[in-house]
């Protein structure tokens, strides 16, 4: 049965270019820094900002959600009429870094750095996710797509183990040290650099093998155009050299 998994996956394994390695960092490292704050975010902002019930803190840390919840299917609609994902994603990576920023080193108050990853999120999920299919052979887009989940996940369980240690308290009733907190969303801010840091080589690989991520609407539609005359095109000429030959035999 293993040799059977084995003899499917790995063929289709080696199929899968650079660009989907990269887009697949680019993936895991973005939700590394959200799913690992939300998780212990209603316990920070106890923690910090003093004058939170339960409740309440509860409710701005579903901020995030609540924001992707009203914005996604906006955000994909623009994002399908504009194109341009990799420049989406990378700019959803830049946009992250002020959050975690705000969480670390100040005090304002967080339902303006949730809102904020929510918006960031969104475009993420409706950029990352979709370029999947367009880097990818289309026989392996199954493998791919369970393999880009797989790693993700890794990378999330591995990220929450990192923030448990930095946390280090025993349970979550004890107040923990805003200094630990801190160390916690520069962490986020390491992981939301390194997305940064793929995101960009995502874009340059892509520039060199054609731009497929990048691609406006309007080239999209273009390109489909020149692709649907192609047929036609050969058809057409096919169609003259019979009719060249035929011409030729007659008057022989």
């Amino acid at each position: 049965m293993l040799c059977l998994l084995f003899g499917f996956y790995l063929p289709d394994v080696k199929l899968l270019s650079l660009r989907y390695w990269l887009l697949v960092l680019t993936i895991m490292f973005f939700y590394n820094g959200i799913f690992p704050f939300i998780a212990d975010a209603s316990k920070f902002i106890q923690d910090k900002y003093g004058n939170y019930s339960q409740k309440e803190a509860a409710y701005v840390a579903g901020a995030v959600y609540d924001s992707s919840l009203v914005l996604s299917a906006s955000v994909g609609i623009l994002i399908d009429y504009v194109g341009l994902r990799g420049i989406f994603a990378l700019t959803c990576a830049v946009l992250t870094l002020p959050v975690f920023g705000l969480l670390a080193f100040t005090f304002v108050p967080p339902l303006v750095s949730t809102i904020w990853l929510g918006v960031t999120y969104s475009f993420a999920a409706a950029s990352m996710w979709p370029s999947i299919p367009l880097v990818v052979p289309q026989a392996t887009l199954g493998t791919a797509m369970g393999l880009a989940t797989s790693i993700q996940m890794v990378g999330i369980g591995l990220s929450n183990l990192v923030v448990g240690q930095i946390l280090g308290t025993q349970t979550s009733e004890a107040k923990i040290p805003l200094w630990r907190w801190r160390r916690m969303m520069i962490f986020m801010l390491a992981n939301t650099v390194s997305c940064i840091v793929t995101s960009v080589l995502l874009n340059i690989v892509d520039y060199k093998q054609g731009g497929t991520l990048n691609k406006t609407t309007k080239r999209s539609q273009q390109e489909e155009r020149n692709s649907d005359r192609e047929p036609l095109i050969k058809a057409e000429e096919e169609q003259n050299e019979d009719d060249g030959a035929v011409n030729s035999s007659i008057n022989s």
